[in-house]
């Protein structure tokens, strides 16, 4: 859960589709070059903060996994073991996170009648979690 939550923080911090699909769709506007400028230098600020930010947890968990095996010489081959687990776990994982949306996502597209709206909206609620 707490990787989970750190995920969300980073994706929040990383992606920047929504400022740059919001930047395209008032493109007819007259002060476009004033807004790049600040579209710029938002995703600037967003982009270094999410790297400082990144670059602390990674020096935060490097410390206490090394202190960890420090302390506790006998299970430094389990926490191997588990740390490869994971790793395997977080490639795959993924894949079955983002797949369920959109089982409900592209049918309720498909749809001619437009019945399905309540399928896409599931579909855009389950995504954010």
């Amino acid at each position: 859960m707490i990787s989970t939550f750190l995920g969300i923080i980073l994706k929040k911090l990383s992606l920047s589709n929504d400022a740059i699909i919001d930047f395209k769709k008032d493109m007819e506007e007259k002060n476009v070059n004033e807004r790049e400028k600040k579209l710029y230098t938002k995703l600037k600020i967003k982009f270094i903060f999410y790297f400082i930010l990144s670059f602390i947890f990674l020096l935060f968990f490097c410390y206490y996994v090394s202190m960890f095996d420090a302390v506790y010489r006998n299970t430094q081959f389990l926490l191997l073991i588990d740390t490869l687990v994971s790793f395997a776990l977080s490639l795959v994982y993924p894949f079955f996170i983002y797949l369920i949306p959109g089982i409900f996502r592209i049918p309720a597209l498909k749809d001619p009648q437009k019945k399905s709206e309540y399928m896409y909206r599931f579909s855009k609620v389950f995504h954010l979690l």
